[in-house]
């Protein structure tokens, strides 16, 4: 079966399909695309994963169904919580002075 694993940097991204045997989870299927080889800096054994936009959390053992994406996500830069935090107080200052 055939399933494509995608990896986007803001300058730089590729979408890789590649054929699966039956039963092959997105571990593998991440690992077999060889995606490591386009991005040195993604660790294929490690790294957070989605299938159509949605976080898979345990990539070893979620079966792929033939024609599904894989995402790959990069780690985030900052917290979106402590960001919305410091926009909040942010915000406030702005008002009271």
């Amino acid at each position: 079966m055939v399933v494509e694993v995608a990896y986007a940097l803001p300058h730089k991204q590729k979408i890789l399909s590649l054929s699966v045997s039956e039963g092959a989870t997105v571990r593998q299927a991440v690992i077999q695309s060889g995606i490591d080889t386009h991005f040195p800096e993604v660790d294929v054994q490690t790294c957070a994963v989605g299938v159509f936009g949605k976080a898979v959390t345990k990539p070893e053992e979620r079966v792929l169904n033939s024609g599904e994406r894989i995402e790959i996500y990069r780690p985030l830069i900052a917290d979106p919580k402590e960001i919305r935090k410091q926009r909040a107080v942010k915000s406030k200052a702005a008002k009271e002075g």
